[in-house]
């Protein structure tokens, strides 16, 4: 099990974001709630170690005009997905740790992270031989003429409009993009 003083951080502010944040549906604020309660445990809720379940953070990653959303071909699992991860030691906040994933799937850099989340969602996973993810996933931006190189994790990587995403999507991919563009939206507006 890692030192829980690793995550310490991370779970104060995962803790923090989650206990303010005013969820975009009423899937997930029960997902907000089950992941607080999960969060009760401490620090170690951000490890993988953690066989009950643990926090990761993903971002759905939009062009500047929200036109098109960028999405991966998972190696594993062979299913569109949205970016993203277990969070890491060095992650102070679950936005950077959103944005690390991002930036390292995409190979973009430059990425902005909206720091509140869009949606909370729970799978399952295999991750020590059967395991929940605790998924608060966020909007990130991606600059103008951005431009995505494939990573060790997904077979591919492409670009899609918010009303026509491939298939085979992940579950929980779509519900996404309302939120997303929203984020976006009021990005422009402020």
């Amino acid at each position: 099990m890692p030192d829980t003083e690793t995550y310490a951080d991370l779970h104060a502010d995962a803790t923090a974001v989650l206990s303010r944040w005013a969820a975009t549906s009423p899937a997930a604020a029960a997902n907000r709630d089950r992941t607080l309660a999960l969060l009760a445990a401490g620090p170690v809720a951000l490890s993988r170690a953690h066989r009950a379940g643990h926090v990761t953070a993903s971002a759905l990653v939009l062009d500047p005009t929200g036109a098109r959303v960028l999405l991966c071909l998972h190696g594993r699992f062979r299913k569109w997905v949205q970016l993203g991860g277990h969070c890491e030691p060095g992650d102070r906040t679950l936005a950077a740790a959103a944005l690390r994933e991002a930036t390292e799937e995409s190979g973009i850099a430059g990425l902005v992270v909206d720091p509140d989340p869009i949606d909370v969602d729970i799978h399952p996973v295999a991750c020590q031989g059967g395991s929940l993810h605790y998924d608060v996933r966020f909007a990130v931006l991606a600059p103008a003429g951005a431009t995505e190189r494939v990573s060790a994790e997904s077979e591919a990587l492409g670009w899609f409009p918010p009303d026509r995403l491939p298939e085979p999507l992940a579950d929980g991919t779509v519900q996404l993009v309302a939120p997303a563009l929203a984020a976006l939206a009021r990005r422009a507006a402020g």
